[in-house]
């Protein structure tokens, strides 16, 4: 029985569209019908997206010193909110979910203006600038991880988990095992669009100072920029280590399952991920990440057990050897890191979050959903 509609927005990249997927694919399956407002960035996940209709909205990034540049900003701004606010007035949404970025200001804002129920999630543990704007406006605020300056208790902050996609609920299935000396030691390391380079340069001559009955024993998953990859497989076929690199997996969720030891950026998704499918990592926060939200993603794993946190500018290709070597010669070590990080994952964030938007459509508080859940 169909419920009505749900206005989702989120900005136009991965971390902000694979939780609202999430979140839309569990809405869909309770019988809601589900729209997307997001910018034209997002065109290439528009055959993915499970949405009765995707509406590009007008937005733009707050960024600048200009004069010029701030009014011209918000002139778009103002544009986006005029025509979200036609596109609600037509869809007639029963709650406006917004996933962080620019382009969700403008649907947030004009929801508000129209009464309409509004809630945020919040994929970092340091709010990003967009949600930061919409906090004061919107009925609730939903949490990754509890985000920095809220109360676990504040009157409309709930720590519902970041929503991760089917594959890795699939994915942590597949329980951990630990890889003892002899034996094939599977090691992954990715770090984005914008992180990978650091790991090409780094990885492959921190491998290179590995004893040999060590390097003989790694199989290796990299990704890597498109304009790298040559570079990275001659150096690990010189050093004659099983390895596979490609700027994109198909099936990442698959391989962080399959591997002993995950080495990556920290990422809201990323950490969530490596949470929920319970694997040992080390986290080397991407230090240009704005408002610094990746070191903070790293340092709640790292508090669970689950990582450990290893700021860029101290890894030199002979401290990555110590950190790798040592964990490879320690499989109780790993398998230790491996349950805490599962103990830290949130499996069922999709339906919770699912289970607050509908709260929040029905015009209950957070309070009340809180009672209801006592």
């Amino acid at each position: 029985m169909a419920k009505g509609v749900i206005l989702l927005a989120a900005g136009g990249t991965g971390g902000h569209l694979f939780p609202a997927e999430a979140l839309a694919h569990e809405l869909i399956e309770r019988g809601w019908k589900v729209h997307l407002a997001t910018d034209r960035r997002a065109e290439r996940y528009s055959g993915q997206f499970p949405a009765t209709d995707i509406h590009a909205i007008p937005s733009a990034t707050l960024g600048s010193k200009n004069p010029v540049a701030v009014i011209s900003a918000f002139w778009k701004i103002w544009q986006g909110v005029r025509e979200a606010s036609r596109i609600i007035a037509r869809i007639k949404p029963e709650a406006v979910v917004g996933f962080g970025g620019y382009p969700t200001l403008p649907p947030l804002y004009a929801a508000t203006r129209r009464k309409v129920p509004t809630l945020i999630h919040e994929q970092n543990a340091v709010m990003g600038r967009a949600n930061k704007a919409l906090a004061g406006r919107v009925d609730a605020i939903a949490g990754g991880f509890l985000p920095e300056g809220a109360s676990a208790d504040g009157a409309k902050t709930v720590t519902t988990g970041n929503p991760v996609r089917p594959q890795v609920l699939e994915a942590a299935k597949t329980p951990y095992t630990g890889s003892n000396e002899g034996e094939p030691f599977r090691l992954l390391v990715f770090g984005g669009s914008q992180g990978a380079q650091f790991f090409s340069d780094a990885v492959p001559a921190a491998v290179a100072l590995l004893p040999q009955d060590l390097r003989k024993r790694l199989v290796i998953t990299q990704q890597a920029r498109a304009e790298d990859v040559a570079r990275v497989k001659a150096a690990y076929a010189e050093l004659g280590v099983d390895v596979q690199v490609s700027p994109f997996f198909t099936d990442m969720a698959a391989r962080m399952a399959a591997a002993h030891l995950v080495m990556s950026r920290s990422g809201a998704s990323t950490v969530s991920e490596i949470a929920v499918i319970g694997r040992p990592a080390l986290l080397v926060p991407y230090p240009h990440a704005l408002d610094h939200d990746q070191a903070a993603n790293a340092a709640a794993l790292a508090a669970a057990g689950g990582a450990e946190l290893h700021p860029q500018s101290t890894l030199s290709a002979e401290r990555i050897a110590q950190l790798v070597g040592g964990l490879m010669q320690d499989p109780d070590r790993l398998v230790a890191m491996a349950a805490a990080a599962r103990s830290a994952g949130k499996p069922n964030a999709a339906r919770l979050l699912a289970d607050l938007t509908e709260a929040i459509a029905s015009g209950k508080t957070v309070s009340d959903y809180r009672r209801t859940r006592a």
